[in-house]
């Protein structure tokens, strides 16, 4: 049999889709010209613009997030090949075929592989994971961190919210309401900041109700899964001290 060129190879998805938030998903197949260095989001885009299952049918093209195109804004995150990761940075070529692609489970869907992300916001403003200061005036310069603990505060502050460890991490489901590892290593940003940390009590203290650090399983999912290599487990075994400090200090009243 004759090898196939680059004008006559194929590149063939199943798409998991979902008319709407309370109907059933059902799979799409399509099948796709092949491009050199085309990634998931290229192939998705291929279908929206002549959007043909591969049965030769005219169907809805399928919907998805995406911005930035280069993993930083976190809204391409999908599920591919079994994987939560970001579509933009899915290379097709280095993808085992035929590439099956999912919307993330853990949260609620609005239709094929758009998803609301609501809890994983919710999370971060429980936690108060923000600087607060109201800006109506000039402060001046604020207080310099120090240089060792600024380097792996520039790590965290790489989070996307894009959600993939909620999704990686088995206690984070329907029938839990676990806050996750983003916010937690979110927690250990701010309380590391030298503004920020006037607040820190306010956020361990939201760590320590119920769906706080405890419900951590130690699963270390996140930290594998994480597209931008964040130290979450570090930050979870921090912020677990600090809360287990906390909790002794106010229970002796210090």
């Amino acid at each position: 049999m004759a090898e196939q060129t680059a004008s006559t190879k194929t590149v063939k998805f199943i798409i998991t889709r979902q008319d709407s938030p309370d109907s059933a998903s059902y799979v799409e197949e399509f099948e796709l010209p092949y491009r050199p260095g085309m990634n998931v989001i290229s192939a998705l885009m291929e279908i929206q613009r002549n959007p043909l299952n591969n049965k030769g049918e005219k169907v809805a093209p399928v919907c998805w997030e995406s911005n930035c195109l280069e993993e930083v804004c976190g809204a391409c995150s999908m599920v591919i090949n079994g994987k939560p990761r970001q579509a933009c940075a899915a290379l097709v070529d280095k993808l085992e075929q035929p590439i099956r692609v999912q919307p993330m489970r853990t949260f609620p869907v609005v239709r094929d592989l758009v998803i609301d992300r609501s809890r994983m916001f919710n999370a971060l403003k429980r936690v108060k994971a923000w600087v607060p200061i109201d800006g109506t005036y000039d402060l001046g310069p604020g207080p310099r961190m120090a240089e060792k603990k600024r380097q792996w505060a520039y790590e965290l502050s790489k989070c996307m919210t894009c959600g993939v460890c909620l999704e990686a991490c088995p206690n984070v489901n329907e029938k839990s309401d676990f806050i996750g590892p983003a916010a937690i290593s979110q927690v250990r940003l701010f309380n590391a900041h030298p503004t920020g940390e006037m607040n820190s009590e306010e956020r361990l203290d939201a760590l320590m109700d119920d769906g706080g650090i405890e419900g951590c399983g130690n699963s270390q999912n996140c930290v594998r899964s994480c597209p931008k290599g964040i130290p979450l487990t570090t930050s979870i075994a921090e912020i677990n001290k600090q809360t287990t400090k906390h909790l002794f200090k106010k229970w002796l009243n210090v």
